[in-house]
């Protein structure tokens, strides 16, 4: 991964077996953002991606391990606990150009990740909603 600053954007590149979810996080770590937004595209050649089922509460993930173009990374970085915490979603398009898409687990750069990282300011946290399990923002 490197990555470049313009203002409160950063450029981030991703090169062939940088993990997507694991580079901005340390990206976030190192930058101290606390509270952004992040659009990226890219290629890959593995994917876990899932789908919340609210009535019992847990992901369903579907692993691709194909080459595949991202044509879509759209998230969020916001705090737990203090440490970071991503929510980001993902659009796949395999060879057959059929999407494929949901909450991203992790997925693993075939060619290269193009993404802008906006940190905005102040922090914004999560916190454990007890209707739907899931972590939503704490204001």
């Amino acid at each position: 991964m490197e990555y470049r600053r313009f203002g409160n954007t950063y450029a981030v590149r991703l090169d062939p077996g940088d993990e997507i979810a694991e580079s901005l996080k340390k990206l976030a770590e190192n930058e101290n953002i606390t509270c952004g937004i992040i659009r990226g595209l890219g290629a890959a050649d593995r994917a876990d991606v899932a789908l919340y089922d609210i009535a019992a509460r847990e992901y369903h993930t579907r692993v691709f391990e194909e080459p595949m173009e991202i044509s879509s990374l759209e998230g969020n970085i916001t705090r737990k606990d203090g440490e970071v915490y991503l929510h980001l979603h993902i659009t796949l398009c395999d060879a057959g150009q059929n999407a494929h898409g949901g909450h991203l687990r992790s997925c693993r750069i075939s060619a290269t990740g193009e993404i802008f990282v906006t940190a905005l300011e102040g922090e914004l946290g999560r916190k454990a909603d007890e209707v739907t399990g899931l972590n939503l923002f704490a204001f």
